[in-house]
């Protein structure tokens, strides 16, 4: 009986413990149920609520409740965009109040000469963070900005390694002087203008350490910078460390692999010879090869790059610092071109006195080696090079032209028998021999620095004192070397060396008070500046006789030297004020003066006024729940334009006569001089501009936006225009004659469409239209005025396609009315009589269409899923016109098209097709101005994110990113041409733009 009660016991106590703990453990499961709301009232949609530490969690719906299962003493997460995280004990019932994060509410944009919160702003601003997962290939700081603010419209000039691109914003405001925007790196304005083997200004800043990009669009923000910011202002800030943090090492890398996205469709061997005897048949003018050559298989080739980037960043307690060492190495899909470059940065901000005294230090080094390809002799040959020859001749003939095929012809004279022979010239180059007997490289260095004070008054916190000084110093050597096999040089080669060294200076000051007193905050900011450019350089040349054992054809440097110089003097100022933090208020004044003008004319006064309402604030629109921000936005003002090509265009220069003009004295030759054409009255090129804006937001800033409309007009133009024979030394001049007008809306969006805890779909669209006019040109009222501008085509001699005409947007098309037949098809020299005189003639030319496109878009889209994040970049260009100069060349598909000058030259199908025979003005037809509307993808990303890695008791593990990226995957057009996107609008055998595969890595150590 004892045994049975014992056991008995035991099972009942056992019983009655697991019952206890159900039903405790059944007591502490809750069901949490709540709302979220921010400081204000407002629901907050779509806030991310989660079980701190596991998986289990929801977000709010639209009146910001929620529903999760949790236990007793569980910690609830509660988290959103721009707002600060909170933490919680879990309850049946929970209130949450999100506060506004404070970097958020307080973001700040750079300007000119300062900051001012994002809130506060009252122009045409717009800056935007480099996005690290969506960024795509960016070789140069420029191709950040592509597709992605709207007004700013950025063009690769083709796709060179290390190339430039035109940026332009809101159009052009110039015909003849710069349409370039000003660059400001850190506080310095920069010469975009780049030096000697680095076209490109902006190549000398690595995209890895760009913090921000901020865009001055209207002259309300722009006009602080008065004496260059007709064309906008970009700024460029760049990555620094953080004070009392550890030591961080970040590092980048990634290699790709670059191809041909598209070819140019020319005859085949096999169709060559069939299309030959198609027009010759036996009276064929000469032999055709045997060979099936695909002579752009020889020039093109499959490239491989490499690019990495490391740096370190932290701070001592007063001392925050950034390191940053870069290394590209990239090769173009054109054989023999290849673009390294080397960058180095550093950035000291070291603060005093209880941070009342801030110092910035930056400097910034770029090393950059070019091997440029001769892209217009390689591509003009692998399209006209006879299809039926091989690549390399087959008897010692072609030992003169380095054991490459080419077309030769008789000659004498040479001492050497090996040289009776020598390159026809009027006859296509080989493709291949071009890119390896002319070795062009560069190497160029640019050292950018400036250090920046600026000192909090202690007896007056409210006034601050800001100095700075900084310059740059560049240097380029290019060298060029023709073998003498080459067809350009053939015999005697050819060593060209062209140096460039240019430094500038650049020092300011300015005092700054900043004052709240009661509802009102007054910013007021005074200063001067000046900055100075240098520019000089030389080049030489020398050919050599190797059997005569002498130098030929010798340019010496004391011959060729040139120097410049020119300096800008400012003194500015600006107000801020706001009443109520409701209403804004701001005014600028500058004043330029510039030594590209007489004294009298060189001082230029640039001012502008902008007007801030934050409606949100009022009380009509406080406790609208769905609105989360609108500001309206007023401005005006004038910005100047000093650009042009020369630096003394108001001052006679003498200019030392060549070879061909000296006169005689006894058996003695003289050099003569005269002065160049210039002008004392040349004034400053003003642009004044008018804005209204609104800043929208919705949905706790969910979707957020912008919309601008602009009207600029431009007056006193820097134009060069022709004068009378005999009134100047020259046949034109600068002048301060003509205007032009822009105007245009803007539009950008960014919105969240869904928000989870694991999933989140960020989309930003931004959409620009621009209408460009000119709206005089000349002193007088001649309607039937124009000027020719623009590239020269391939047929004619030295032709031009485009003009500019009161009336009609700058370098539209200048050309004649194609007559067609009854099936659509274009009838060679047959154009519409405009005039009715009964004669086709150039009084029978139109303006028809522009290079520029109406309109510009940008999407881009990033989704990511937990670790995952998947991304993709469109933009799209509308009414943009390209004159197909290709076809021009290609046009003529008759005996003389095929057969001129002793040698075949190929042709394409779309040629055959035309049937033209290339007589007379044909390629002033309209039928040749196409339209190059596009959309295009810049990129698709997919990458993974990790952290922890190899993580253990005594490390704290690695963290970052890797990610494949396909840039330039497809474009969508129906111009048919290699590529729509023609910067000068003339589309004539262009360096493409590559179709490339990338793989990268990014990690934090």
């Amino acid at each position: 009986m004892k045994v049975v009660l014992k056991k008995s016991s035991k099972f009942l106590l056992l019983w009655v413990v697991g019952m206890l703990i159900a039903v405790q453990t059944f007591a502490q499961s809750l069901t949490v149920q709540g709302v979220v709301k921010d400081n204000t009232g407002e629901a907050v949609i779509g806030a991310n609520v989660v079980v701190k530490g596991t998986t289990n969690g929801t977000i709010t719906d639209f009146d910001g409740n929620f529903q999760l299962q949790a236990q007793k003493g569980d910690i609830i997460v509660v988290s959103f965009i721009g707002y600060q995280s909170q933490e919680l004990p879990a309850a049946a019932n929970m209130n949450v109040i999100l506060k506004d994060d404070s970097e958020i509410l307080d973001e700040v944009v750079v300007i000119g000469y300062g900051s001012v919160k994002k809130d506060d702003a009252t122009g045409s601003v717009t800056a935007i963070k480099p996005d690290e997962l969506s960024k795509g290939i960016t070789t140069n700081a420029q191709d950040m900005l592509t597709g992605k603010v709207a007004g700013v419209s950025v063009i690769s000039n083709d796709g060179t390694p290390g190339g430039g691109a035109q940026i332009r914003i809101r159009g052009g405001s110039s015909l003849n002087a710069s349409n370039d925007p000003l660059i400001v790196i850190d506080g310095l304005a920069i010469d975009n203008e780049g030096i000697k083997g680095m076209s490109n200004g902006l190549s000398m800043v690595n995209p890895e350490d760009i913090e921000t990009f901020t865009v001055l669009k209207d002259a309300s923000a722009t006009a602080i910078y008065g004496s260059r910011a007709s064309n906008g202002v970009i700024i460029i800030t760049t990555k620094k460390g953080k004070s009392g943090q550890a030591p961080k090492i970040s590092y980048s890398g990634s290699v790709s692999v670059s191809t041909t996205q598209k070819r140019y469709d020319v005859l085949d061997g096999d169709e060559y010879r069939a299309y030959a005897q198609q027009i010759f048949g036996d009276n064929m003018p000469g032999t055709l090869g045997t060979a099936n050559t695909d002579w752009q298989d020889q020039i093109f080739r499959t490239a491989v790059s490499t690019d990495h980037h490391v740096s370190i960043n932290g701070g001592f307690k007063n001392l925050p610092y950034r390191v940053s060492l870069g290394y590209s190495d990239n090769n173009g899909i054109i054989k023999t071109s290849n673009f390294q470059r080397f960058t180095a940065s550093v950035n000291l901000a070291p603060s005093f006195f209880d941070d009342h005294l801030k110092v910035n230090v930056n400097a910034k080094y770029m090393n950059g080696k070019n091997r440029y390809a001769d892209s217009g002799a390689a591509i003009g040959g692998a399209l006209s090079m006879d299809p039926t020859r091989p690549v390399y001749g087959d008897s010692d003939i072609f030992d003169v032209f380095g054991g490459f095929y080419q077309n030769y012809q008789a000659t004498s004279g040479f001492s050497d028998p090996n040289w009776n022979y020598t390159a026809n010239k009027n006859t296509p180059q080989n493709p291949l021999a071009a890119l390896e007997q002319k070795d062009d490289r560069s190497n160029s260095n640019d050292f950018v620095g400036n250090i920046e004070v600026d000192y909090k008054f202690h007896f007056l916190p409210d006034l601050r004192l800001h100095a700075s000084i900084g310059g740059e110093y560049a240097e380029g050597v290019q060298t060029t070397i023709y073998s003498p096999y080459s067809f350009a040089n053939n015999y005697y080669g050819d060593t060209k060396r062209d140096v460039q060294y240019k430094y500038n200076l650049s020092y300011n000051i300015y005092a700054q008070y900043i004052k709240n007193i009661n509802d009102h905050m007054i910013d007021i900011m005074a200063g001067g500046e000046e900055q100075h450019f240098h520019n000089n350089g030389y080049w030489t040349s020398q050919g050599w006789d190797s059997y005569a054992n002498t130098a030929y054809n010798i340019k010496t440097a004391a011959e060729n030297a040139y120097a410049t110089r020119n300096t800008l003097v400012s003194y500015f100022g600006r107000l801020n004020y706001a009443w109520k933090n409701r209403y804004l208020f701001t005014f600028t004044m500058r004043w330029d003066a510039s030594s590209r003008f007489a004294e009298d004319n060189r001082w230029g006064t640039f001012p502008s006024l902008a007007l801030g309402w934050k409606l949100k604030e009022e009380n009509f629109l406080k406790d609208v729940d769905f609105l989360s921000d609108l500001k309206l936005r007023l401005g005006w003002g004038i910005t100047g334009q000093q650009d042009v090509d020369t630096d003394f265009g108001y001052m006679p220069l003498y200019v030392t006569s060549d070879n061909s003009a000296l006169y005689p004295f006894g058996d003695t030759y003289y050099s003569s001089t005269r002065p160049s054409a210039y002008n004392t009255k040349l004034k400053w090129e003003q642009t004044t501009t008018y804005n209204a804006g609104f800043d929208f937001g919705f949905l706790n800033g969910r979707i957020a936006g912008s919309i601008d409309g602009y009207f600029r007009e431009t007056n006193d133009l820097l134009n060069q225009v022709k004068i009378p024979v005999g009134t100047n030394f020259n046949a034109q001049m600068y002048q301060n004659i003509g205007s032009l007008e822009n105007y245009g809306v803007e539009f950008s969006i960014n919105a969240k469409p869904i928000v989870t805890k694991d999933f989140m779909w960020d989309l930003t669209y931004n959409f620009t239209w621009n209408h460009n006019e000119i709206t005089e040109l000349t002193g007088g009222n001649d309607a039937d005025y124009y000027v020719e501008t623009g590239n020269s085509i391939a047929a004619g001699n030295n032709t031009k396609v485009q003009a500019n005409k009161v009336g009609y947007p700058a370098n539209s098309f200048y050309v004649y009315q194609q007559v067609y037949d009854e099936n659509g098809k274009p009838i060679e020299n047959t154009y519409v009589d405009r005039n009715g005189d009964g004669i086709i003639n150039a009084s029978d030319k139109y303006m028809y269409k522009k290079p520029a496109a109406d309109f510009l878009m940008g999407l881009t889209s990033k989704m990511t899923y937990k670790a995952w994040d998947f991304s993709f970049s469109l933009r799209a260009s509308l009414n943009n016109y390209v004159y197909y100069d290709f076809l021009v060349g290609k046009a003529n598909s008759s005996s003389s098209g095929l057969f001129s000058n002793t040698a075949f030259s190929n042709i394409t199908p779309e040629s055959i097709e035309l049937g033209f025979a290339g007589q007379g003005e044909y390629y002033m037809s309209d039928y040749f101005v196409r339209n190059a509307s596009f959309l295009r993808c810049d990129n698709i990303t997919l990458g993974y994110s990790f952290k922890d890695l190899l993580k253990s008791s005594s490390y704290k593990g690695i963290g970052g990113r890797i990610y494949a990226t396909c840039q330039n995957p497809f474009i969508i057009t129906k111009y048919p041409g290699l590529d729509p996107e023609v910067q000068s609008g003339i589309d004539s055998n262009p360096y493409p733009r590559a179709l490339t595969f990338l793989l990268g890595v990014s990690l934090q150590f």
